[in-house]
């Protein structure tokens, strides 16, 4: 006879506390360096610190002093075109790019690999390359007017209301490889069985796309724009490379300010204020997001 398999060992007291204590730096590490510095942010944004901290209690007068700013107002507004632009644009391109690659076409591997390549790039190094592609003496226009055309006119990047779209043509060739990535692993789960039942009905692709696989991908989408808005809120790199937040502050957006004000203009209590502002709205985009998820779970759970 054989001999029955010898009972799983549970791990004792010794081999959990010596667990807990390997956690132990990473549990200091967050609540020193994160949440501490969100807490100290937000004590200093209620102080009138300039430019060394100050215990003076002020309340709320850096967020009135903040949102009285022009400066704020408008780098709220270049945010919100950019975040616009770049969400769609980037969720319509990479849905289109995983739609062409999931079609098994040849050389598969070579195409998600040039697709996604931009993303592996910084920003800085993105920014500082489509600054010179949109430089009307060097880039684009220069060159299609050397082609024959002299009249033609792609000057966005030093047009004070066409700048934040030549940051998101920017942004987006770097993103839309990421959102591809996301949508295509998406593709990749609906049941083969599906499309061949529509072709016998004889539905259109176009309409199985839209009322059957977009639905059964919503959480890839949900995913990926999530991730997009995120980077939207935390934009500042692209910018300070392809603009410096110029023509004049036309490029602001609210993480160069907040750089801006720490650095320059040594004012800690109202760069605080606005980080604070960035860090709500951040918690805005991820908790309805994150809540939403935790109910989509249970509920699967429950079905199971």
């Amino acid at each position: 006879m054989a001999s029955p398999p010898p009972a799983r060992r549970t791990p004792g007291k010794r081999q959990n506390w010596a667990l807990n204590f390997a956690l132990l730096p990473m549990v200091v590490i967050v609540l020193c360096c994160y949440v501490g510095t969100v807490l100290w942010s937000i004590g200093v944004s209620l102080t009138n610190s300039k430019t060394f901290p100050s215990s003076k209690f002020v309340g709320l007068a850096q967020y009135e002093k903040l949102f009285g700013t022009e400066r704020w107002s408008l780098s709220l507004q270049n945010m919100a075109v950019f975040g616009v632009v770049f969400v769609i644009a980037c969720l319509v391109l990479g849905f289109l790019l995983a739609v062409f690659i999931d079609q098994k076409v040849r050389g598969e591997g070579v195409l998600r690999t040039i697709f996604l390549y931009p993303y592996a790039m910084s920003f800085v190094a993105t920014g500082l390359v489509w600054q010179w592609m949109l430089n009307p003496g060097l880039g684009i226009q220069e060159a299609v007017r050397q082609l024959g055309f002299p009249d033609f006119t792609f000057d966005w990047i030093i047009t004070q209301d066409k700048v934040m779209y030549a940051i998101a043509l920017a942004a987006v060739w770097q993103s839309a490889g990421l959102v591809m990535a996301l949508l295509l692993a998406g593709l990749r789960g609906v049941d083969e069985e599906l499309w061949k039942a529509a072709r016998i009905d004889g539905i259109p692709v176009w309409r199985v796309y839209l009322s059957i696989v977009l639905p059964m991908i919503a959480p890839s989408i949900a995913t990926a724009t999530v991730l997009l808005s995120l980077g939207v809120i935390k934009v500042f790199d692209v910018v300070v490379a392809m603009t410096g937040g110029g023509p004049g502050i036309a490029s602001e957006v609210p993480a160069k300010f907040i750089m801006d004000y720490l650095f320059n203009r040594a004012n800690i209590g109202l760069a605080s204020a606005a980080s604070v502002v960035l860090l709500l709205t951040v918690l805005a985009m991820l908790l309805p997001w994150l809540y939403a998820k935790n109910r989509m779970e249970k509920s699967q759970s429950k079905g199971h």
